[in-house]
């Protein structure tokens, strides 16, 4: 317990730090408005109680958010006749819980008007949702501005379902996390689902040019042969219980019945397998390091006052 509440005081302690060099801090709307968290984390709340599944949506956008040109709010960005914006990508397509934002900063501009960034909605939503699901619950800093660019071409450095585990470790490392917070922020997927178009070239009964994924066990490939049948939009759960935080993703991995090809190349990999294991048998470890890594996320080249602005609609740039 007390080597417990040391790692955690010694994580915020150097959270601040970082924080207070980037603008950012975890009280930043102490002042200027006191219940912008209290008001996001209702609003969450109230449009998840109506659908769960929205909590991965939440979490998934942060994720493609932070990914591209940092934590700005850029993926809520509507394209123009003039500009393709990242959330019209394919990888993007497929993104839900535009409108919790949104509601989100209708009752923020109405009490507390230009005062709280879209980008800051978004990282306080991503957060709310996963304790919302049964994951953990966690202070993280604000302040964030939100970006002027949103272009499609952007959103090629996003990780792709195909990814084997060096590639997943080279794209991760390249935005400063290591192979073991690859694995962990991997477990996000413990929520959600997947379409089949982004895993069915793993099944030969829709490629018959290549080989079945050897690595996907016979009866899961048998199910989600079936499961696509219905045709490419269908969704498949990433694990057992997709609207719970939970370790699941990894015991599912561990039978071979990874949903994507990144997912399943986890366990595939030598170099990582051992991570896998470790949080297939400890959810409170698991939740721990999701948490701090999910923070790290949040950081990722955040805009400050000279960068960026407050959207008056998180869809369009002032």
């Amino acid at each position: 317990m007390i080597c417990d509440w040391y790692i955690t005081a010694l994580f915020l302690l150097i959270l601040q730090a970082i924080s207070w060099s980037n603008g950012l801090s975890m009280d930043y709307y102490a002042f200027s408005c006191p219940s912008a968290e209290s008001m996001v984390m209702n609003t969450v709340f109230q449009a998840l109680n109506k659908d769960p599944t929205l909590a991965a949506g939440l979490l998934r956008m942060h994720f493609h958010d932070c990914f591209i040109q940092g934590c700005d709010g850029s993926v809520l960005i509507d394209s123009t006749k003039d500009n393709t914006a990242e959330k019209d990508s394919p990888a993007n397509l497929s993104l839900r819980g535009f409108e919790i934002i949104d509601d989100a900063k209708n009752l923020l501009e109405d009490w507390c008007p230009g005062m709280v960034s879209c980008a800051d909605i978004l990282a306080m939503a991503a957060r709310d949702s996963v304790f919302f699901a049964g994951g953990p619950a966690y202070d993280i800093p604000t302040g964030r501005k939100d970006g002027r660019r949103s272009r499609i071409e952007d959103t090629i450095n996003l990780p792709q379902p195909s990814f084997n585990a060096s590639s997943l470790i080279r794209i991760f490392g390249q935005h400063g996390f290591s192979a073991q917070e690859m694995v962990v922020l991997s477990g996000g997927h413990t929520l959600g689902v997947a379409r089949c178009s982004s895993f069915k070239n793993r099944l030969s009964q829709f490629d018959p040019t290549h080989q079945q994924d050897p690595s996907l066990d016979p009866s899961f490939a048998k199910f989600l042969s079936q499961k696509c049948l219905a045709g490419d939009n269908t969704a498949v759960a990433f694990d057992a219980s997709p609207n719970i935080f939970d370790n699941n993703y990894f015991n599912t991995i561990q039978r071979g019945a990874g949903l994507l090809f990144s997912d399943q190349a986890l366990f595939n990999s030598p170099m990582i397998r051992g991570l896998v294991n470790l949080y297939s048998m400890d959810r409170a470890l698991f939740s721990f390091d999701f948490q701090q890594a999910l923070v790290k996320m949040g950081l990722l080249d955040v805009k400050e006052d000279d960068e960026g602005e407050i959207r008056l609609n998180c869809h369009r740039i002032n």
